[in-house]
């Protein structure tokens, strides 16, 4: 299983095709994704028209689901960035950490296009989807 970013599945909805969206849309039904909580707040929230939004949460909610919260989730998120902020890095969206540990955590690789994963793959151990 793979994990979508929010970062790809906004520029997957607003047509803007790049390599992560190119993957994600020769990938649909062939290989098995999901998505959590996070990501589907971060993706539904930023569409303007209603019509646009059901479109998007019914193709979204047709996906594999799973909550990406939770108290011990919490806390290796917060010592996931503690220790980035050691190594020099500052994340500039706790919800990016989160999302990142979530991974970590279950062994699951990212695809994404946000820099914010770039130095959770260094000091971390994120996996990533290469595009």
């Amino acid at each position: 299983m793979i994990l979508i970013d929010s970062s790809v599945w906004i520029d997957y909805f607003n047509g803007n095709k790049t390599a992560q969206t190119n993957w994600l849309d020769s990938s649909l039904g062939d290989i098995p994704i999901i998505i959590g909580d996070l990501i589907l707040t971060e993706v539904l929230q930023g569409f303007q028209s209603d019509k646009d939004f059901k479109i998007a949460r019914d193709l979204l909610l047709r996906i594999p689901f799973m909550p990406m919260g939770g108290q011990a989730l919490a806390l290796e998120s917060a010592m996931n960035y503690r220790l980035l902020r050691r190594k020099g890095v500052t994340v500039r969206k706790t919800i990016d950490v989160m999302i990142g540990t979530f991974c970590i955590h279950y062994q699951l690789p990212l695809l994404h296009d946000d820099r914010d994963f770039d130095p959770m793959v260094k000091f971390l151990g994120l996996k990533t989807i290469n595009t």
